[in-house]
């Protein structure tokens, strides 16, 4: 899948060939066939690797933060996935865009809003803040992060949106808008 990703990125999905492909990768295309059927196939083993490394970057800044500090935590993740975004857009617009997955069901159900559910969830119960359903505050934000992520990635202006975006997440949850701004203080 790396050789896979590098021609991607450099070539786009349409010009490249499973051949190319086999031979980035050094081995033989009846190998390539045993784990995929095509290069839509290699796609969707590309989308799941970056919202899973996406989700490993996203829980190793939460991590970071105390137990108990549950401003910090979401700050940490709503910085870090914005981050993440930012950082991989363009292999994001190659596995989401260029060769779209077959629903939408993504941006409703995946595993960074599961993981965000909890955190919310786990915020709430400890009495950090008070939310009617986890579940749709981390779809809502989500998709606001997901969107203001690719937009800093296409202005280039992250530094400037980072704050906001902790801003916002803040808000939502009804917690004050933070003294420090998380990309200062999230350690990512």
């Amino acid at each position: 899948m790396n050789a896979a990703e590098r021609l991607f990125l450099d070539q786009g999905v349409a010009s490249t060939t499973i051949e190319q492909i086999t031979a980035a990768a050094g081995v033989a295309k009846g190998s390539f066939y045993l784990h995929f059927s095509s290069k839509e196939d290699v796609v969707g083993g590309l989308r799941q690797r970056f919202v899973a490394t996406l989700l490993d970057t996203i829980k190793a800044a939460v991590e970071r933060r105390a137990d108990g500090d549950w401003s910090g935590k979401l700050a940490a993740w709503a910085t870090a996935c914005g981050r993440g975004y930012a950082a991989s857009a363009r292999l994001h617009e190659i596995v989401f865009h260029d060769v779209p997955p077959p629903s939408l069901d993504g941006l409703a159900d995946n595993i960074l809003i599961d993981d965000l559910t909890r955190l919310l969830a786990d915020g709430d119960q400890e009495e950090a803040w008070t939310i009617a359903d986890a579940r749709f505050t981390a779809v809502f934000l989500f998709n606001a992060l997901h969107g203001v992520g690719l937009d800093a990635a296409q202005t280039g202006r992250l530094d400037v949106i980072e704050p906001r975006i902790v801003e916002h997440c803040f808000r939502l949850v009804g917690l004050p808008a933070p003294a420090v701004s998380a990309a200062d203080d999230s350690g990512i």
